[in-house]
């Protein structure tokens, strides 16, 4: 992990406002004011589909469905990123709490946060907002996102 509060988006500012439009209010508010979805609203919390899932503004893939798990959490929970250098983290203080926030690497949209409290192999529980991802199913056609 790395622990960077001032990620600049590895995005074209034009692209990326593009993108920015695109998203819902919800998808906004996660990805951009590290907002928080509801627990068990989400649209993939409970997605058992196989397949990979992405950035919701940049589409940088994040985690394969392989390392998702049931948490119990309500907001899908992964052990392990497809790449490390996909998120960037740091020390989160808001609410009175220590938790350490999950940004894209790409984008810097935010994610969700790392627990210590995940299953072996990593230990670690990347507890993400749907909100902030898109689902590419494999056995959908190429560049068709599913979900």
């Amino acid at each position: 992990m790395t622990d960077n509060t001032t990620t600049q988006p590895k995005i074209d500012k034009a692209e990326l406002e593009a993108r920015l439009a695109r998203l819902t209010p919800l998808q906004y508010e996660v990805t951009q004011e590290a907002g928080t979805e509801r627990a068990f609203t989400g649209q993939y919390w409970n997605n058992h589909a196989d397949g990979t899932y992405r950035c919701v503004v940049c589409s940088t893939p994040l985690f394969d469905s392989t390392t998702k798990f049931e948490s119990g959490s309500g907001w899908p929970s992964f052990y392990d990123v497809l790449a490390n250098d996909r998120i960037v983290t740091h020390e989160d203080r808001a609410l009175g709490m220590r938790r350490i926030e999950v940004r894209c690497g790409t984008c810097n949209a935010h994610l969700g946060h790392i627990f210590p409290d995940g299953p072996r192999p990593t230990g670690l529980r990347y507890c993400i907002n749907s909100a902030s991802l898109e689902f590419a199913d494999r056995e959908a056609a190429p560049g068709e996102p599913a979900g």
